[in-house]
């Protein structure tokens, strides 16, 4: 199958001659493809041909760059080419898409939009018009494919593991993480909520020895205080009202394999208490049982909370404490991992514009600017559910800072900026009166009329402003 060429400069070392990018044409007006064959020629190889019949196909055969479609070519009702122009454009993300039409209405043009054609022109076409558009629109596609390009291997020689991210900060969680995997030792995960943590207990369990054993995930904070102990020890058979059967619990069932307890700084002491001993002896025994098993797991632990004074102030086991703190590992908090945003953002938008069944999108230059300047509360969490969003609301290719939540933009130096120096620039003089005139009227407003009361909020004198409200007339 032929491969597009996608640079309108590209040179064969073996022929020492362009090679030129395909431009196919279907329009069923012979005159029409006549004369726009040799307009095009000297920027690109052309193939015309006069009906619908397997565009696609031909169009990949062709390794088309752009195709020029006549969408009234067929006669059909409505325009049998916007059919063809969905077929493409979801088959192709890349290709360049022209609709030509004979329609005067609006409907027609938005129609053909919505389809996926990049440019719509009304007959009578003027040629070269269309040439300069197909050109410009070829040359931006070979730059969003080159983009595209350098931002995968940017995503793929930051990734490790499940993780997306290549600051210095990062780079320590990765080298902690590669140092204790294939190991016994106990380890506890610590960072802010949706820092990521159980994708550091996912990294542990695939680079160690137990990669194939079980993984038992629980979180101790989903479940309350009467049903987490038989969860976690298991119950032998009428050990409680409701236990008609006996059944392993979590610890049991990690046996030969890890154990991962987030939020565990929720467990109550007495389940501490237990917990400790099944550390200390690798036994369990279940809720009414007499007996213990032996037991061997490894056991990651991740915590938000402060251990450290929750065990000076009797809250969680000091023995415990450093049971499970053998080894720690501090995930950064998203507004302290220096560029990895921008990667984060572009992994985001292919998972989800994928799954959604959407072309990819890209964030705008002030768009992400105002994303690496947000703090994160939520972290990485925080910034997934926004890009999500966004996919699903933002019509277009192109998020603009505009498509943002109002409280985002709020706090945005490069919004405030914008709005108190517009890229045109602006006049010094005129914007000292609107703001003069801005902050007197609102210091009047609060003081209720007073200019006795405004001065003070101003920390101006009593002649000062008197002076500015006749000049202002307020």
């Amino acid at each position: 199958m032929a491969q597009r060429i996608v640079s309108l400069s590209r040179v064969s070392p073996r022929l020492a001659e362009p090679i030129l990018p395909t431009v196919c044409v279907v329009a069923a007006d012979e005159n029409f493809r006549a004369e726009l064959i040799p307009e095009l020629s000297p920027w690109f190889e052309v193939e015309s041909r006069a009906t619908y019949r397997d565009v696609a196909r031909w169009t990949r055969e062709m390794g088309a760059s752009a195709l020029i479609l006549d969408i009234d070519t067929d006669g059909e009702e409505p325009h049998g080419g916007l059919a063809v122009l969905n077929e493409l454009r979801r088959s192709d993300e890349g290709i360049v898409l022209i609709s030509i039409s004979r329609s005067r209405t609006r409907a027609v043009e938005k129609l053909a939009h919505e389809s996926g054609a990049n440019a719509h022109f009304r007959s009578p076409v003027d040629l070269a018009e269309l040439r300069l558009t197909v050109i410009e629109a070829v040359r931006e596609s070979a730059e969003e494919l080159t983009r595209r390009e350098h931002q995968a291997q940017a995503i793929e020689s930051s990734r490790f593991q499940d993780f997306i991210g290549a600051s210095d900060a990062m780079r320590l969680v990765y080298d902690s993480i590669q140092q204790v995997a294939d190991s016994n030792i106990n380890v506890l995960v610590r960072g802010e909520s949706g820092t990521g943590k159980e994708l550091v207990a996912r990294a542990l369990v695939a680079l160690s020895s137990r990669a194939t054993k079980p993984y038992i995930r629980l979180n101790c904070a989903a479940l309350p205080e009467n049903l987490i102990e038989s969860e976690l020890f298991g119950s032998e058979k009428g050990a409680y009202t409701g236990a008609t059967e006996s059944r392993p619990g979590q610890i049991e069932l990690a046996d030969k394999g890890t154990l991962f307890l987030d939020e565990i700084a929720t467990l109550t002491l007495p389940l501490q208490t237990k917990l400790l001993r099944v550390l200390e002896d690798h036994q369990v025994q279940r809720l009414g049982g007499r007996t213990q098993k032996k037991i061997d797991f490894r056991l990651i632990c991740a915590t938000n909370e402060p251990l450290e004074e929750m065990a000076r102030t009797g809250k969680f086991r000091e023995d415990l404490y450093y049971r499970i703190h053998v080894v720690p590992i501090q995930l950064p908090p998203l507004r302290e991992r220096d560029g990895d945003i921008a990667l984060l953002c572009d992994h985001f938008l292919q998972i989800h514009c994928g799954a959604n069944g959407l072309p990819l999108k890209h964030l705008a230059a002030e768009a992400l600017q105002v994303l690496e300047e947000h703090t994160w509360p939520g972290n990485v969490r925080e910034l997934e559910n926004l890009i999500q969003r966004l996919v699903l609301t933002v019509r277009g290719q192109e998020i603009k800072a505009e498509n943002l939540p109002p409280g985002l933009l709020a706090h945005s130096v490069a919004v405030q900026e914008q709005i108190l120096l517009p890229e045109g620039g602006t006049d010094f003089d005129e914007e000292i009166v609107r703001l003069e005139m801005a902050l007197l009227s609102a210091a009047l407003n609060r003081a209720g009329g007073s200019k006795a009361g405004a001065a003070r909020l101003l920390g101006l004198d009593g002649q000062r402003i008197k002076y500015l409200c006749r000049k202002y007339s307020l």
